[in-house]
């Protein structure tokens, strides 16, 4: 059996993701606070910034990784807020580092040991894990940790068979994006228009490197850009 475990599958690239390897004949596992429409994956209800919701997630599915052949984890669920460095309360980072960085700690710590060789570890990250832009100070911040996470995952797991890379996407149209931009039209048009093909990028095109991903450890620790090419600042 072939299982992909994946946090925040209910929309956006997560779902993508998700409808991506059930194409390939995976068992796929929700974990998040809201159902994926999608009616082959299972749901496994979990708030993310809970430790405790997290390990009951996790003991649910310790026994179906023992009858795996391979397992792809990936951590695709974040929070995104409008801060900055002179206006982020510390109970606020605090909050959207429980979701983008502990519980991804919290999964690997429960989950890895569990996960037979030929298996990935995966981390969906964003051009903000390679430099800043204004008005986004805790998320910028969350996916520059999880960029070191990544990187000490794969000095950590060498020879375990286990390999891992952050996909690391550009302006994708997500419900997270919408939502952080405003739901503005021309804030909209002016995003897309900050990367060589004037377009926000698909989630499936996001979840199809994801795959991709999963099957290819030759890019072990690497950091995949998906952007379409983004203009300089």
């Amino acid at each position: 059996m072939k299982a992909a475990i994946i946090t925040g599958a209910s929309v956006g690239i997560g779902r993508a993701t998700a409808q991506a390897f059930l194409d390939e004949g995976f068992n796929v596992f929700n974990l998040a606070r809201r159902e994926c429409p999608i009616a082959a994956v299972t749901n496994l209800a979990c708030d993310l910034a809970n430790v405790q919701a997290i390990a009951r997630c996790a003991e649910k599915l310790t026994a179906t990784l023992a009858n795996c052949t391979e397992v792809a984890l990936v951590h695709n669920a974040s929070q995104m807020r409008k801060d900055s460095a002179n206006d982020c309360a510390s109970d606020s980072l605090e909050a959207v580092l429980a979701t983008n960085v502990i519980a991804i700690n919290s999964l690997n710590q429960l989950l890895l040991p569990a996960m037979p060789s030929s298996s990935s570890l995966l981390y969906v990250g964003s051009t903000l894990a390679e430099k800043a832009v204004a008005n986004s100070f805790s998320y910028v911040v969350s996916k520059h940790a999880q960029l070191g996470m990544m990187r000490a995952s794969c000095q950590d797991l060498m020879g375990s068979g286990i390999h891992t890379a952050m996909i690391c996407p550009g302006f994708t149209d997500t419900e997270m994006l919408r939502a952080h931009l405003g739901n503005d039209p021309e804030v909209a048009q002016a995003i897309a228009g900050m990367n060589s093909f004037a377009r926000f990028i698909e989630p499936e095109e996001i979840a199809e490197l994801i795959r991709w991903a999963h099957h290819n450890p030759v890019i072990n620790g690497a950091v995949l850009h998906a952007n379409l090419g983004q203009k300089e600042s």
